[in-house]
């Protein structure tokens, strides 16, 4: 059978990872996030960045010690059982084909903002080319990726920096909805933080994998929870957290209140960048773990072929095209954004689980990375890992429901 290509280093899954990440939440949910959270939006930000520094520890750990794309499946079935994993492995697929929709369709409010476009048309349009790019090579999408990253992150420092003289202007504590209603802008906001357990579905493309893998997912959770709380702080110093949360485009208003209308096109179209590029690479992730799957057998054996030419998983990539279209039509941001963070929770809960369980199971199988801070061969953060995802698996769901 025809394998995929080992080209990617350090330096690209790394900037992968953080691609993945800051593209998504950060301009697209800020501004719902703040109706709850108020003003202490910043500390949701702090509570799902503690989620995702203990998971992305797990899934540096496990990735270590498991090859193939199939990633969580792998580790359920080797902790637990298949049909446990199999469920598992369909969550993730699941999850991600809701993440695509929905950073589909924050790259339409922006684009609206400018165009004025029909926000389905637009989305499923982006859906569309980002299959087609993937399908062309793997190595143009991370190409691609770096340039976006490069240009988003950018964006955000501008943020950051202009807005500096503001910090101090509020009360960063004033919460108009207690602190369950920064707990429920956590939940939702997590989705801004997507990606870094994307990171172990390019094992098979990654140079030196073992060992990349976990460098790359630490690295990139470090570095997007660092800019993103510091987006936060400025974002409600900047802005009244009431006018925040009326936005479809909270970083351009921003951008809008500190360099007027050029201001805010030049944050719009960085936004757009941004949001593009999540979605290109997180196809990437989704149709990788779709083809890891299909290899495992645990998925019909068509979605693991491979074009010989272009050496990529086609089918996978065009079946999921298809299903991600679907859910754009739903046009529901915050319900779409939730649903896939209920999943996502639900499976992370499972993967910090999966390596305590396998701790006391497989205490002597070679891990060449292996989380600090254990009492016996309970994992400490792990432990917290479980027990944080299951705590905004709750508020996700009150956020639902």
């Amino acid at each position: 059978m025809e394998k995929l290509k080992r080209e990617l280093n350090l330096f690209d899954v790394t900037f992968a990872g953080v691609g993945i990440i800051i593209g998504a939440g950060i301009f697209t949910l800020l501004g719902i996030a703040t109706q709850t959270a108020g003003n202490a939006i910043w500390l949701s930000f702090v509570i799902s960045a503690i989620v995702a520094i203990l998971t992305g520890l797990s899934y540096a750990e496990l990735s270590s010690i498991f090859k193939n794309d199939s990633g969580e499946y792998d580790y359920v079935e080797y902790a637990f059982n298949k049909k446990l994993a199999l469920i598992i492995g369909i969550m993730i697929i699941i999850s991600g084909a809701f993440s695509l929709a929905t950073v589909s369709l924050g790259f339409g409010n922006y684009f609206k903002e400018i165009f004025d476009l029909d926000l389905a048309l637009i989305a499923i349009s982006l859906i569309i080319l980002c299959a087609v790019i993937n399908y062309l090579s793997m190595k143009e999408v991370s190409r691609i990726n770096i340039f976006a990253t490069i240009l988003q992150v950018l964006g955000l420092l501008i943020i950051i920096f202009s807005g500096i003289k503001y910090l101090g202007n509020v009360n960063y504590f004033l919460m108009p909805e207690g602190f369950k209603g920064v707990l429920e802008a956590g939940a939702l906001i997590f989705f801004a933080f997507i990606g870094f357990e994307g990171i172990v579905k390019f094992e098979e493309e990654t140079k030196n994998a073992h060992k990349t893998i976990p460098k790359a997912v630490i690295l990139s959770v470090l570095i997007t929870s660092i800019i993103y709380i510091l987006v936060a702080l400025i974002s409600i110093s900047v802005v009244p957290w009431q006018e925040l949360s009326k936005s479809n485009a909270p970083l351009a208003l921003i951008a809008f209140n500190e360099f007027g209308k050029n201001g805010f096109l030049i944050l719009a179209l960085i936004a757009l960048i941004s949001t593009a590029s999540t979605v290109l690479i997180s196809f990437a992730v989704s149709s990788r773990m779709i083809y890891g799957m299909a290899e495992e057998k645990c998925l019909p054996g068509k979605f693991c072929l491979i074009d010989k030419k272009k050496r990529t998983p086609y089918v996978a990539i065009f079946s999921l095209a298809l299903i991600v279209i679907l859910l754009i039509l739903i046009e529901d941001i915050k319900f779409v954004a939730s649903i896939t963070n209920i999943f996502l929770f639900l499976t992370f809960a499972f993967v910090n689980l999966s390596l305590i369980v396998l701790r006391y199971k497989k205490p002597h199988v070679e891990r060449k990375f292996k989380i600090p801070l254990n009492i016996k061969n309970l994992n400490v953060p792990a432990f917290f890992g479980v027990l944080f995802s299951l705590i905004l698996l709750y508020y996700a769901f009150l956020g639902v429901f």
